[in-house]
């Protein structure tokens, strides 16, 4: 059984480009739990707070349940459930998961792999990062849930996987000018660039083109958070700024609330702008709750 592939193919709610990170955020904690000990049990009970955390921070804005995953994994073969009353699920209840005392824990088959070949864990892990969320956020995630990758270690994927196009930075730096468009930063150690990003709109994991109808120019913290969802796009090319976050220094006001309602910087002329049905993605998968108003000057 080729347990990579089994990773790369987690059945998910899959509709005009929905995000449904539920299961992929369950199998990474799982992984970094085996990894650390690999008899433990995850019950319910003692880990909802950290998979309800791990949702709000990496998932879409919408609300939801850990108990969704915790459940439904089973049917991808690499998870199992049991209760007090015994094997199997009790169902996506979260009263009910509590009350039976419901634990979860990686397939029997899987546990076993893991153990004759301790690099397959780090392997997964990489395609349900790179599957499901952008690279800007690898690191942190697997931070976040105390995972341990090895980059010497990463693994092939399947020949059906789409290959990113390596000249997308370069296009979208060009057609900003190498400067980010939330900002205007724009930084060279002589003629080399630094601190500037090729930002994906609608993400590559999720159907997003490398080309510059799907791309932005943005410094490194711009970056990080378009794709924290704390900034976004909205109609007119104009900057979104999240009413969910907070920073009351001088250095979060200027880099951040005062971007509220302003117009990117660029493209420069006769380059097409991001496409709506991108930002709209953007807007609906990645932006976390609602826009602030502009920022009067």
């Amino acid at each position: 059984m080729n347990w990579v592939e089994r990773a790369a193919q987690l059945r998910q709610w899959t509709r005009n480009g929905t995000r449904a990170p539920h299961k992929p955020l369950l199998f990474l904690y799982a992984l970094s739990r085996f990894q650390q000990n690999a008899d433990d049990e995850l019950r319910y009970s003692a880990v909802e707070e950290d998979l309800r955390g791990l949702l709000a921070e990496y998932g879409p804005g919408t609300r939801t349940t850990p108990a969704y995953p915790f459940h439904h994994l089973v049917s991808d073969g690499v998870w199992e459930v049991r209760t007090e009353r015994g094997p199997g699920s009790p169902g996506t209840g979260v009263r009910e998961l509590r009350a039976t005392g419901a634990a979860g824990r990686l397939a029997p088959e899987l546990r076993a792999a893991l153990r004759r070949e301790p690099s397959l864990g780090r392997r997964m892990a990489r395609v349900l990062l790179d599957l499901n969320f952008p690279p800007s956020l690898h690191g942190e995630l697997c931070e976040a849930v105390g995972l341990e990758l090895e980059e010497a270690e990463a693994g092939q994927l399947s020949a059906a996987r789409r290959q990113r196009d390596r000249r997308m930075r370069e296009m979208v730096l060009t057609a900003y000018e190498y400067q980010c468009a939330f900002c205007g930063y724009d930084g060279r150690i002589g003629a080399v660039p630094v601190g500037l990003e090729a930002a994906h709109v609608r993400w590559w994991a999720f159907g997003g083109p490398d080309d510059v109808e799907n791309g932005l120019c943005l410094c490194s913290l711009h970056h990080k958070l378009f794709d924290k969802g704390v900034l976004g796009l909205g109609e007119g090319h104009r900057i979104l700024v999240s009413r969910s976050f907070v920073g009351h220094s001088t250095a979060a006001r200027e880099h951040v609330t005062t971007l509220a309602g302003r117009p990117l910087i660029g493209p420069r002329p006769g380059v097409r702008p991001i496409a709506a049905a991108h930002r709209s993605w953007h807007t609906s998968q990645v932006f976390h709750g609602s826009p602030r108003p502009a920022t009067t000057v």
